[in-house]
């Protein structure tokens, strides 16, 4: 059943036309999820189906005596408002179990103390009191604006919990991809002023908007093709005196008045980093504490050449401020933090630095450099800022006209033309849209450096990351292999079964590990390579065997071989789209190289693990 409809609805702020006659039926179950670019109109939409924005054309029509509750990106909150009564107000209707029900939400979302004014919080903290208020009242509709920023992941799953078990409808926009994938159950996709619905998850939608480009296109081409022959017809010189020349004519005219599919455009990063020398990062025998709390407690580490870093636990417990160790803006109480003199710290803070809002978008990058260096040589600041989504009418505008996310997306491209070779991200998917994360991603994996960060972004984690340091009180980390997936199922072991035999990827005091921390555990579950040391035991010496060093030498050509074989592949099948024979003979090659390529990569990583391995070894005597 229908209880909200859109149509036919446009909005333009300036010159860009941010909705161009969009219609769309929610209904009673739906459970949306808003994707797009930074600056498409997500939390615009969002506003305007809540009714807090108005339409420049078209309505929102909504089912008679519909309970909206909104939670906004940015949240406004009454002067003096304290924090339990804030929530329970949000409630329609008030009854004796209103403030115990307050209560138990803001304790879920790490709210303890509920007689403070909301203003003495942290923004994290006022979003997650915002958040309360919305999830208190049993609405018909949540409409929600990035629900997960600022939550820890013991907190994102509770939440994942509670709009499953809602009845109602819910309408949010999320960077998360994990939690789109388990909450939703539809997708809106906005894109050049228009809306594309899909009946799928996120996963679910990646293969969905993938099958609607690949169609959009093979109709262009066949409407170019008609085109191509029309106008030769037409070049034959055509009297137009039959009814059916006449309508050839209307066709013609129509195929060139056709739009093509609007493609696409992708955050390019190209890598632009500064020559590492032997000596990293190390943190030696560090301790912090603010008052009675203690939020390090004697943590050593020799952070590893290339070493992907995760680092989460629940929020306040010191994830931002061992960054800020790292950097150099905090003191410990004890130890030292060594840093190497090639090192080149880049530090993409959680929030964005003040910003002068007057200064033009171009002039912002160019205060870091005109020029950078970069793999395909030197690139101007202009064309990096064609990379990241700012065309040329951008790059003249002030920044205070930006949204959030495409100031966000500016601070971190300015963060990487700093050319460091250390990335230090503090919750870098907090208001970056999916597309710029997926390609942030892209860029990390290939990233010739260190890269830690603070995360809850558990899709984040299991892309980027190799091993996750998790808070686990009193000032302990604990290190586990792997990403955020092989972290959640290791902890599951350790304190699900109740066993005290901890297998790979399981956690393990850094107490009891090497500074350097080059000790893994073996797992059970998986076949041991040569990289896996028994926990509490001294590595034997690691190398190569002989084949081994010749097949590290050789990988990298054997891959770009592979690829270059399936580009003309591809290219072959769309030679030989109509020869049927030809193309499936051609589409099982495409196959056995496409296997043989993930099976060459997966080696590639293990070799380059095992490089990695010997190479710290040597470092460490």
């Amino acid at each position: 059943m229908n209880v909200l409809n859109i149509e036919h609805v446009s909005k333009i702020f300036g010159d860009k036309k941010i909705f161009d006659d969009i219609s769309y039926g929610i209904h009673d179950g739906d459970k949306i999820g808003i994707i797009g670019i930074n600056g498409t109109g997500k939390s615009t939409l969002l506003k305007i189906i809540a009714g807090e924005e108005e339409t420049d054309e078209g309505q929102v029509i909504s089912q008679n005596g519909l309970r909206i509750t909104y939670l906004p990106q940015m949240p406004d909150f009454p002067k003096g408002a304290i924090v339990q009564d804030y929530v329970a107000d949000g409630k329609w209707q008030k009854d004796w179990s209103t403030e115990s029900e307050a209560r138990n939400i803001l304790n879920k979302l790490g709210i303890t103390e509920h007689d403070v004014p909301v203003e003495q919080l942290s923004g994290g903290q006022k979003k997650r009191v915002a958040l309360a208020r919305t999830l208190v009242n049993p609405s018909d509709v949540l409409i929600l604006d990035e629900p997960t920023n600022h939550l820890d992941n013991e907190m994102v799953t509770w939440l994942e919990d509670y709009l499953n078990r809602f009845k109602g409808v819910v309408i949010m926009v999320t960077h998360d991809r994990y939690f789109l994938d388990k909450v939703t159950n539809k997708i809106l996709e906005i894109s050049h002023g228009k809306v594309y619905s899909y009946d799928a998850n996120y996963s679910g939608f990646l293969e969905l908007k993938a099958q609607r480009e690949e169609m959009e296109l093979a109709s262009e081409r066949k409407r170019q093709s008609i085109l191509r022959m029309e106008l030769e017809w037409a070049k034959r010189g055509c009297r137009a005196r039959s009814t059916k020349q006449c309508a050839r004519l209307e066709r013609l005219e129509a195929l060139k008045n056709g739009k093509a599919p609007v493609q696409e455009t992708d955050v390019q990063m190209d890598s632009v980093e500064t020559r590492m020398g032997k000596k990293t990062v190390e943190l030696h025998h560090i301790s912090k504490s603010y008052g009675d709390k203690v939020i390090l407690d004697d943590f050593d580490y020799i952070v590893l050449r290339n070493q992907r870093l995760g680092i989460i636990g629940p929020n306040g417990c010191g994830k931002s401020t061992l960054i800020r160790i790292i950097d150099g803006m905090v003191e410990p109480d004890s130890g030292t933090v060594e840093i190497g003199e090639t090192i080149k710290i880049g530090y993409f803070a959680q929030e964005v630095p003040d910003m002068d809002g007057n200064q033009r978008v171009i002039d912002y990058i160019r205060d870091v450099a005109e020029f950078i260096p970069t793999r395909d040589g030197k690139i101007s600041a202009s064309m990096m800022l064609e990379r990241f989504l700012f065309d040329s009418a951008m790059q003249y505008t002030p920044v205070a006209k930006l949204s959030g996310g495409e100031k966000r997306r500016l601070y971190l491209l300015k963060v990487l033309m700093e050319a460091p070779n250390v990335l230090l991200l503090d919750e870098p998917s907090n208001d970056l849209d999916i597309p710029t994360l997926t390609i942030l991603e892209d860029y990390l994996s290939t990233f010739s450096g260190i890269v830690i960060t603070v995360s809850h972004d558990r899709y984040f984690l299991d892309d980027v990351v190799d091993r996750i340091f998790a808070f686990e009180g009193n000032g302990k980390l604990t290190q586990y292999e792997g990403g955020y997936t092989d972290y959640a199922e290791a902890k599951a072991r350790k304190y699900g079964a109740g066993s005290s035999e901890i297998g790979a990827g399981t956690g393990s005091s850094l107490s009891d590990k090497a500074a350097s921390g080059n000790n893994s555990t073996e797992d059970e579950g998986k076949k041991p390579t040569r990289k896996d040391w028994k926990q509490g035991q001294k590595s034997e010496k690691l190398k190569f065997t002989y084949k081994e060093e010749r097949e590290y030498a050789v990988i990298d050509e054997d891959i770009a071989r592979l690829e270059e074989k399936i580009a003309r592949l591809e290219n072959d099948m769309m030679a030989n789209a109509t020869n049927s024979v030809k193309l499936r003979e051609i589409m099982a090659d495409k196959e056995a190289a496409e296997k043989q390529l993930e099976e060459k990569m997966d080696r590639w990583v293990y070799l380059n693990d095992l490089a990695e391995q010997i190479e710290a070894q040597k470092n460490n005597g």
